[in-house]
């Protein structure tokens, strides 16, 4: 190492350029979390308590959002925005700022926003649709009140339309005026009627999940009077007790069940789309597929109540907050909005994961008890594509929820879905999350109902600092620079309204891949093709120009080219300025057929035409590739199914880390260049020359897990920069390449010796933390689970257990020693000789040790954090009542009260064998 000091000195003194350095840590780059508060009965002491052990974390941002209290414990709780919360909101805030970590909260509680505020009128409404039949050429009389005794008291009657039954061609009547008292008195023409009544209902959904203060109806988030009037609550509060605004207001994924109507829409449907719903109810209800107009009136619903969710809710709330100097976090996914858009429309977009991935990463521990994760790759890039292509800096996500079973999660389990997130273009993450809990709250303390529980009394908390610094250390890089991906993959949102049958749609985590999954085959396709995405709604696809040889959006954001996947239906107006991009120079790329006009989606006498059985669409576009002759002046409109040539025609270099080594990364720009995230989430590892898509004299490979950095091999293979990787199973790094050579320390490259020292025999082991306590000193010999030694309470304790070993390292010649710890339940601090050697937390369990050891007689002390499952299971044996939460209180991963006292023991501890391997510069 002394030959590299000098010759680093050298260098520096020659005038090279200085080494590169990771970038400056802000708060937005530390790990967020949503901080729960169990019925707001939160207390000045104990906010600073909890305050204080979460900045010695490392956490950076916390989201306020009361839930249902702690039973036994009311005469504590703090109504929702009363004199007191505020004032426990302002206190939060002034120790927020001491501690550096910055204060958000929920427009709201639980989820969705309501409350006691929300009246009837305001809350979350529905269609009643009531069917009649009549015979003309006589007086009509019919009650057509509506027959839900609990709809009763607050329907009110929209229309009341009349069909002719033999005509469908026929004019209808509107009869509504004609009714008095819910009584229709008609004087009806001859012939059959069919009458349909349309009343606006209520939904009566309550707050989920509601703090005090935060009971009540659910609003109606389609009325742009109803959001007014429930944000006005929020103006009152902070006026009157002069607290200051938080930074960032947070809406939760939108989960309004069947509030699929407002009282304007009708009036909006005309307006937007250019003739009435009412005079096709008859096509809009029917559930048979008979009508041919069906599946287009109902996507006209459809995008009619996107638009209304986005400039009634969303928007609004955006320009609300914004008076206010804040700005908005919202999750769109649930909606029945385009998600793009509705994404696009607020400061921060967030997406969430639900569920474990399955990676089969070497040596990642299993668990029987987890669900799939719902949210893969395709459905977590909706929310960056919207903050790409506005470009907005950056995208959040809510991390973890449900990825194992309570109190059996480990940070090994959480890197590879963080990792996942990461190159889906997540950077300000959110874990779901933090309860507060009072320090004088027996253990297990204050709960929330969904895992993850990231907070001080989860026994991964003593470990949680090193995987903390792992994000902040990836989330510097990923909120640096520009986003960079190749392509815009066109959001075929008008198949999904036009496929999907019945009236009412959300795009929800579970049903995507039923919604669209071509689109999502597409996504993956072009991935593992070694090229990266943004999708692209037709709202900004409009707004994207040809520039300078790329396609711009109008933030800015460049590529490559735009990619449409399968699209049957396209607004005229969409495939019209793709055509015009195209004649100005940008490349086109249909994967499959050529999309027709959406009938009726271009000019109002089209819209009308298609009533009539006409249908508008566009003359065929051209079809030909570079070796045809084509008549377009420029650019170039290209088809084909097979991916690989296809994208080649667009002049974009596919990464080869991921179509030869099976990594996943996402690359950004920089001024000086670019940088990725990387990460092997598959059982192979990689040591190889892997081509970059991206040209640079200088690359620079940074450890987000250790903090070490250096200059990386590269080389030139026919005209293409190659630089060499070493990742194992598992591993994730971050690359920095440079448009001029950066001279300075050498990223070190290993290769293990053919030996290893194995340290199989004379292990000890004794327990710095335990619950229950357990005394003493063990010969346990080999690196084994303590759950297997003589003790009666081994199998039951949560804690910390030191193993110790003396062992004689030989003096051999190697330029460093790797401690490989094997199978760790679940995290591991180790000392050597009595020095830090840092916490292995993640697989794989390594350590570089070699500047520690001693020829001869070495100490190695490892101290292991097990899980709380083991003593939870226990406590749930011995029948502790530890589920005291109001409401929900505690359910397993599939939402049932099942107990834990059928869990058997998790290993804990050492779980096989641990090993020194020396090593050599490679």
């Amino acid at each position: 190492m002394k030959k590299k000091s000098l010759t680093l000195a050298l260098i520096l003194t020659a005038g090279a350029l200085s080494a590169q350095d990771w970038p400056k840590v802000t708060t937005q780059a530390r790990p967020a979390a949503r901080w729960w508060w169990l019925g707001s009965a939160v207390d000045a002491s104990n906010l600073t308590y909890n305050l204080d052990a979460y900045a010695k974390a490392g956490i950076g941002a916390l989201e306020i959002t009361p839930i249902y209290g702690v039973q036994g414990n009311d005469a504590n709780n703090l109504p929702f925005l009363s004199s007191q919360w505020m004032e426990m909101l302002k206190h939060t805030q002034v120790e927020g700022k001491r501690t550096g970590i910055e204060i958000d909260m929920n427009t709201g509680t639980g989820w969705p926003f309501g409350g006691p505020e929300v009246s009837i009128d305001d809350a979350a409404s529905k269609a009643i649709f009531q069917e009649y039949t009549a015979r003309g050429g006589q007086l009509i009389r019919l009650d057509i009140s509506v027959e839900d005794l609990k709809q009763k008291p607050h329907a009110r009657l929209l229309r009341l339309m009349a069909y002719p039954v033999s005509n469908t061609e026929g004019k209808c009547v509107n009869l509504t005026t004609s009714v008095k008292n819910n009584i229709l008195e008609w004087k009806a023409p001859a012939g059959e009627w069919r009458i349909i009544a349309l009343h606006l209902g209520k939904t009566f959904q309550q707050v989920k999940r509601a703090a005090p203060g935060g009971e009540g109806y659910v609003m109606d988030h389609l009325s742009k009077e109803a959001v007014s009037r429930y944000l006005n609550k929020f103006d009152r509060a902070f006026k009157t007790s002069d607290t200051p605004y938080p930074h960032t207001f947070f809406n939760d994924s939108y989960e309004v069940y069947g509030g699929d109507w407002t009282p304007t829409l009708l009036e909006e449907f005309t307006k937007r789309r250019g003739y009435r719903l009412e005079d096709h109810l008859p096509a809009f209800i029917d559930e048979t597929g008979k009508n041919k107009f069906t599946a287009r009136i109902v996507s006209d619903y459809r995008e009619t109540i996107s638009e209304l969710l986005i400039e009634n809710f969303t928007t609004q709330w955006t320009d609300w907050a914004h008076k206010h100097k804040s700005i908005t976090r919202n999750q769109a996914h649930g909606s029945p909005a385009n998600l793009i858009d509705t994404y696009a429309s607020v400061d921060i977009p967030e997406c969430e994961g639900f569920g474990l991935s399955e990676f089969h990463i070497k040596g990642l521990r299993q668990d029987s008890l987890t669900r799939h994760n719902d949210s893969d790759l395709s459905m977590l890039k909706y929310a960056s594509s919207a903050a790409h292509i506005t470009g907005k800096p950056y995208t959040s996500s809510e991390s973890f929820t449900w990825l194992t079973e309570h109190f059996r999660t480990s940070l090994a389990q959480c890197k590879p879905d963080m990792d996942l997130m990461f190159v889906s273009g997540v950077n300000h993450m959110f874990f779901h999350g933090t309860p507060y809990s009072p320090q004088e709250a027996e253990w297990p303390g204050w709960l929330f109902y969904a895992s993850i529980n990231m907070s001080p009394t989860n026994s991964i908390w003593r470990d949680a600092p090193a995987f903390f610094q792992y994000i902040t250390r990836c989330q510097s890089f990923l909120q640096m620079g520009k986003p960079d991906n190749d392509f815009l993959v066109y959001l075929p949102v008008y198949d999904m309204w036009n496929d999907e049958k019945g009236r009412w749609l959300q795009f929800d985590i579970h049903k995507m891949a039923k919604r669209a999954p071509k689109f999502i085959e597409t996504v993956h396709r072009i991935n593992n093709a070694g090229y990266d995405v943004d999708y692209i709604s037709d709202h900004y696809l409009n707004k994207t120009r040809f520039t300078n040889g790329k396609l711009q959006t109008a933030a800015g954001t460049a590529y490559k080219a735009i990619i449409i996947p399968s699209a049957r239906l396209m607004p005229a107006s969409v495939l019209a300025h793709l055509v015009k991009l195209a004649k100005q120079g940008a490349t086109i790329v249909f994967l499959e057929d050529y999309p027709q006009d959406v009938p009726g989606y271009g000019a109002l006498e089209s819209r009308r035409k298609a009533f009539a059985g006409a249908l508008s669409q566009l003359p065929p576009i051209p079809s030909f590739t570079e070796t045809k002759t084509t008549p377009l002046q420029r650019g170039r409109i290209v088809t084909g199914s097979d991916y690989t040539s296809t994208l080649a025609f667009c002049n974009a270099q596919p990464e080869e880390m991921k179509t030869t080594y099976g990594l996943q990364c996402i690359r950004r720009s920089n001024n000086t260049g670019h940088h990725y995230f990387l990460s092997c989430l598959q059982a192979e590892g990689v040591n190889g020359w892997v081509t970059l898509g991206v040209s640079a004299e200088s690359v620079w490979i940074f450890d987000p897990l250790t903090g070490e950095k250096g200059r990386a091999q590269t080389r030139l293979q026919e005209g293409r920069l190659q630089v060499r990787l070493q990742l194992e199973s598992g591993q994730s790094l971050l690359l920095q390449t440079f448009n001029e050579p950066m001279k300075s320390t050498d990223w070190n490259y290993w290769k293990e010796q053919p030996v290893s020292l194995s340290l199989d025999h004379g292990w000890t082991l004794r327990f710095i933390e335990s619950q229950p306590v357990i005394e003493g000193t063990f010969a346990v010999d080999t690196p084994s689970s303590w759950t297997t030694i003589d003790h009666p309470k081994a199998h039951i304790t949560m804690g910390t257990g030191l193993y110790r070993n003396e062992v004689n390292v030989p003096d051999l010649k190697a330029d460093g020693w790797i401690l490989d710890l094997g199978d760790v339940r679940e995290s591991a601090r180790v000392r050597i000789n009595g020095k830090d050697a840092g916490t292995a937390w993640a697989v794989p369990y390594r350590l570089k040790v070699g500047h520690l050891l001693q020829p001869g007689r070495n100490v190695i002390e490892i101290e292991v954090t097990n899980l709380p499952a083991n003593r939870i299971a226990e406590m749930e044996r011995k029948g502790v009542q530890w589920r005291k939460f109001n409401e929900i209180n505690m359910v397993d991963l599939n939402y049932s009260k099942k107990r834990y006292d059928d869990w058997q023991p998790l290993p804990s501890g050492l779980n096989g064998s641990v090993k020194l391997i020396p090593m050599n510069y490679d």
